[in-house]
């Protein structure tokens, strides 16, 4: 995991959501912005709902 101190919870199923809600908490970490970039571009670049919630749990604890 990327950044195991951030810790992001959403209530939303949508896996956009969480991809913003993860953003939001890098940006608030003050996490570089190139890295968020780089984050959501490995999110949204996949296809399948789990697949981008695993590259979330790569960068940040889902509290899963």
């Amino acid at each position: 995991m990327r950044y195991p101190k951030i810790r992001v919870r959403t209530e939303s199923e949508n896996p956009f959501a969480l991809v913003a809600a993860v953003r939001e908490e890098l940006r608030l970490a003050r996490v570089a912005p190139k890295e968020i970039d780089l984050f959501s571009e490995q999110a949204l670049s996949q296809a399948r709902e789990e697949a981008i919630r695993e590259v979330c749990k790569a960068w940040v604890d889902l509290g899963d």
